[in-house]
């Protein structure tokens, strides 16, 4: 995993989470207490809400990228850029100075006015954006998108979010984001769920992680809350984010997201053992899906699928078994490399297996035509082999 420097500060997994806080200066912007039209009052905002309460990277919005609004041109993005510069020179804290926006023309322009990191919400679909964001040497956030400038992160099925990811390439200090929220109609709340499910995936990159998950409506809908009311679900997820690969959180609500993140870093197991002479990162794999997209990742393709099913070990513990569970499974594991190790009454076990031993123990359960190996095999096949697959 690369650590990305953006204007000093250091992001990726040696590093604390980062949280990046939301300024808007634009009308039409959902989230009211987050959206100033003077640069004195949106830069005290800044100070006090945003910085003194934790923020590491400030993120100023130019539009709403809701979708029940009309994009702007980048000449009516470049209109509105006078605030957002006038406001981080009026601000006195000290932080790193995000401008979101997917045009080329509006990230040069604000980077010539202070601004020292880039915020692409549409993922290099200007294909002029990885140059300049090189040739200024910065950080840059890419969020998984169409290749369209007036459709950002309409992306529902999950695996495409790789291929919109890697589209127009990386710049040496990109940062990836997958891209929670209603960008548009096609992308749907069980997407979002399914995203956030898959979220160690996204570290086969071997990139920065930026998420976007402030009061989403794919955590609200689990608790049944407004928008308002949703702070504590949000602070739940982030904590789970920042465990499974997270690096920058955005979000309206800072000082409570940085602890929140702070948490899950605590608790998040070491994934560096060793920088020299030889690095020794721990990869996030617990699923064969996962498994691929690292061989992907590493241009490493493998010649049969073994290398993949044998890259994960799962270790199960059964309860209420009786003694033909007993024999049935002892029988399964044979000639296989999985275990199953019963205790002394016979009713309780553990079955240690990679994913082949586990698809070759369905395959002998599947051979045995009695109908407690039948029930067992459904077991395997619908519950245990098929969910390490996804």
């Amino acid at each position: 995993m690369r650590t990305v420097d953006a204007a000093g500060l250091k992001i990726g997994d040696s590093h604390p989470p980062r949280i990046m806080g939301v300024l808007n200066v634009s009308e039409e912007s959902p989230y009211d207490p987050s959206v100033f039209h003077e640069p004195a009052e949106a830069a005290e905002y800044v100070d006090v809400e945003l910085i003194d309460e934790g923020a590491d990277i400030v993120d100023i919005g130019l539009e709403s990228a809701n979708k029940r609004f009309d994009v702007l041109s980048a000449e009516e993005e470049l209109q509105r850029l006078d605030v957002a510069a006038e406001t981080i020179a009026s601000v006195s804290g000290d932080a790193v100075f995000s401008i979101e926006t997917r045009y080329h023309e509006v990230a040069e322009a604000a980077l010539k006015r202070g601004f020292e990191m880039v915020n692409d919400i549409c993922g290099f679909a200007d294909p002029k954006m990885p140059d300049i964001c090189t040739e200024y040497d910065v950080a840059v956030g890419k969020m998984a998108s169409p290749p369209d400038l007036t459709s950002p992160g309409a992306i529902a099925d999950v695996d495409h979010i790789y291929d919109a990811l890697t589209r127009n390439g990386f710049t040496e200090k990109t940062i990836i984001d997958p891209a929670f929220g209603g960008w548009s109609e096609e992308k749907t709340v069980a997407e979002d769920r399914e995203t956030f499910d898959r979220l160690r995936e996204f570290r086969s990159y071997g990139r920065p992680m930026l998420v976007s998950i402030n009061r989403k409506n794919f955590l609200r809908s689990i608790a049944n809350r407004s928008t308002e009311d949703a702070l504590a679900v949000s602070l739940a997820a982030t904590s789970m984010a920042v465990e499974r690969g997270a690096h920058v959180i955005r979000t309206h609500d800072v000082a409570e997201t940085r602890d929140a993140a702070l948490i899950g870093d605590r608790f998040t197991p070491a994934r560096t053992y060793a920088e020299s002479p030889v690095t020794i990162a721990e990869l996030d794999i617990d699923t064969v899906k996962s498994a691929e997209r690292h061989f992907e990742q590493m241009e490493m393709i493998p010649s049969t699928q073994r290398i993949q099913t044998e890259a994960l070990t799962r270790v199960f513990e059964l309860r209420d078994l009786d003694d033909q569970h007993v024999s049935l499974l002892s029988n399964a594991v044979l000639g296989t490399t999985a275990r199953f190790i019963p205790d002394s009454t016979g009713e309780h076990g553990l079955l240690i297996a990679t994913q082949a031993g586990l698809d070759a123990i369905e395959a002998n359960l599947s051979a045995d035509e009695s109908a407690t190996s039948s029930s067992l095999h459904d077991i395997f096949r619908t519950q245990i082999c098929w969910t390490a697959h996804v």
